[in-house]
């Protein structure tokens, strides 16, 4: 919930406002293009909204975006879905990502990291020379703009190589996590139809090695489209017959080749979590990505060429295209492959140590866990180059801005704290990291620039300091340019533009307070509604996990056949723990005290985990529709979750409540 308190949590000096790259970047656009030149932040994104053709031209202009051909104007349809930007303009996303390679050759791109915690770097120089080899591979295996070509592949520099590799040809890349199962990877891959494949012999998680060349045979059987496979031996394994090796298409010394493909040329497709049928494949554009992706990691994240990149990511994750991003910027990203907290819960702020990372992003969860775990890490270690903690995934509850806010109270200037959302579905942020402006416990810093973000009642109506549905009233390039396999767009208009014609309705419930920040209260499609009072999960977990005992938690609410409502809640137990009479009042008590005497539930029951999908999301409305007496097979699709087994406790459930 919104913090009570109007006092900021953290305010920035006027030396980090004077300095930061958005003010920077709002100095100009006034002297350039008619932006305000006082009223700071808000001012700016006022004016980023109200004139937005002039926005993105100034943000093409400022980021120094290299257009082969010109582009006739900047938005030729502003109706969405299928607004078109830049009509007439040619580029390519990798010549971008490669940039900084003229300058600073010898410098580090890239920094792997594995479970060893120790960095590997690969120069700018090293980076493009892979590239370029790569892409001469790719164009001499036939492949040609538009084709697919998929990535089987863990955050590894080896993912990177391929991908801009696949940019610089003009064909279009899609990647999963080689945790993900055959069934996961063939409801995405099959859509798209790909005809290189990327593949590792296995990988390495929590200290093991995990054997994955079973999956990649059943991945070469299921997908007839693919002509070449490549193999990347990661747990140095031969390459099986009939692939071809990692090294040999690699060690060439070509330079790179720029395919200057249409501005909405597809860059690459990402895949929602898929959770009650097959994944939808969201297609966004080379050009699109990139004018976001710029605005969003320099203007908001505040990157540079100084600064050092890290984000806890799969390649299953939009995250992942993020973080690559990164490389826009010209700044050095942390690629780390392995478990979140192996060898110890403290494991990612050892990695930012070690790397020296500047910005450092994770989940909520992770941040609570290491509050659960009293977790010391700006006394443990050395943290002294991070200015900023970003957080996504879920709403980073407020106990977890105070934790961050005390474990860096020496730091002079205190710690900039960015909870961010946005999703898949734009690869980008909707609201979140804004250099210049104080941060308040529970909210998100603001709307982003170009983002006409509101909170909308049912009728459609704009609401200030109540909770509605988060809807963007105005086109942003990187919305999806249409989903594959969608040949009417009726499937992507079904997801985002039924409810307001016209209008992007992303599914969350928000609040957009009176000083313009954002509160995230969960997902609109499983809001908790009693007795005419709207609640979202985020809200109840919040309050639920800063109980010691609980190590996460699960709450629904179940529209019955009589027209009752039924409010179970779920609990996870940490080790030991017990949930006795004792508990659960505490429990009743906590949920009563802090946020509503009327979201009570109605039932706490002990469960052996919490599902999530494969990229780590509560399980929400499949576990809601098994509870409503729906048959597993069509709740749920069985490659989008992360323990299948799991939800058979909530059949069972269902069955004996029936």
């Amino acid at each position: 919930m919104s913090s009570a308190n109007p006092e900021p949590l953290w305010r920035p000096d006027q030396h980090t406002i004077d300095h930061a790259r958005v003010t920077r970047f709002q100095t100009w656009a006034a002297e350039h293009h008619g932006a305000p030149r006082d009223g700071g932040y808000p001012a700016l994104h006022q004016w980023s909204v109200d004139e937005l053709d002039t926005f993105w031209q100034a943000v093409a202009e400022w980021f120094d975006i290299r257009f082969s051909t010109p582009y006739a104007r900047v938005l030729g349809d502003r109706h969405m879905p299928g607004a078109e930007w830049f009509p007439g303009a040619t580029l390519n996303y990798a010549e971008h990502a490669l940039r900084a390679a003229a300058d600073r050759p010898g410098e580090p791109a890239l920094l792997h990291v594995d479970e060893t915690h120790d960095p590997t770097p690969v120069t700018w120089a090293e980076l493009r020379r892979q590239v370029g080899s790569l892409a001469a591979a790719l164009r001499d295996l036939g492949v040609r703009p538009g084709d697919r070509v998929s990535g089987y592949l863990p955050n590894i520099p080896e993912a990177v190589v391929a991908f801009l590799a696949t940019a610089a040809v003009g064909a279009v890349w899609t990647s999963c996590a080689p945790d993900f199962g055959a069934r996961g990877v063939l409801d995405r891959f099959q859509q798209v139809e790909p005809v290189v494949l990327f593949t590792v012999d296995g990988y390495r998680y929590g200290g093991k090695e995990h054997d994955r060349t079973g999956t990649v045979a059943e991945l070469r059987a299921a997908l007839p489209t693919v002509r070449a496979v490549v193999h990347v031996p990661l747990l140095g394994t031969p390459a099986p017959e009939g692939t071809l090796e990692w090294s040999a298409l690699t060690a060439g010394d070509t330079e790179p080749v720029f395919e200057q493909v249409p501005f909405g040329h597809p860059l690459w497709v990402l895949y929602s979590s898929g959770t009650t049928g097959l994944p939808k494949a969201i297609v966004q554009s080379q050009g699109g990505i990139l004018l976001e992706h710029c605005k969003q990691l320099a203007l908001h994240c505040d990157l540079g060429p100084e600064d050092r990149f890290f984000w806890y990511t799969s390649t299953g994750w939009m995250m992942w295209n993020f973080l690559v991003s990164g490389l826009l910027t010209g700044t050095t990203i942390v690629l780390y492959d392995g478990s979140p907290g192996y060898p110890d819960t403290g494991a990612q702020w050892r990695v930012a140590e070690r790397t020296g990372a500047t910005l450092f992003g994770t989940s909520a969860a992770y941040v609570m866990a290491c509050h659960k775990a009293d977790i010391h890490p700006a006394r443990d270690f050395d943290l002294s180059r991070v200015h900023c903690v970003a957080t996504t995934g879920s709403p980073l509850p407020p106990d977890g801005f105070r934790w961050l806010r005390d474990q860096f109270t020496d730091r002079p200037g205190g710690l900039w704290i960015a909870s961010v959302s946005g999703g898949t579905d734009v690869c980008s942020c909707f609201a979140g990291a804004v250099r210049t402006l104080p941060v308040h416990i529970g909210e998100l810093q603001a709307a982003c620039l170009g983002t006409d973000l509101q909170a909308w009642d049912p009728q459609g109506a704009p609401l200030t300091g109540e909770v509605g549905e988060l809807v963007v009233t105005q086109p942003m390039p990187s919305m999806p340019t249409r989903f594959w396999n969608d040949p009417d767009g009726h499937r992507y208009h079904d997801s985002y533009f039924d409810t307001y014609p016209g209008i992007w309705r992303h599914g969350d419930w928000i609040t957009v307070t009176s000083h313009g920040s954002v509160v995230i209260h969960g997902r609109s499609d499983s809001t908790l509604n009693r007795q005419g009072v709207r609640m979202g999960s985020a809200d109840i977990y919040e309050a639920v996990e800063r109980l010691p005992e609980i190590r996460e938690s699960l709450v629904l609410g179940v529209e019955q056949p009589d027209g009752g409502y039924w409010m179970p809640l779920f609990v996870h137990l940490t080790p030991g723990a017990t949930l006795d009479d004792e508990l659960r009042t505490r429990i009743r008590r906590t949920i009563r005290e802090n946020l509503s005497p009327r979201h009570v539930p109605d039932e706490i029951l002990d469960v052996p985990a919490v599902p999530h999908t494969l990229t780590g999301k509560r399980l929400e409305v499949p576990v809601k529709r098994l509870l409503q007496g729906t048959p597993l097979d069509k709740a749920v699709n069985p490659g989008s979750v992360d323990r299948i087994e799991l939800l058979q406790f909530y059949v069972d459930l269902a069955r004996r409540r029936t």
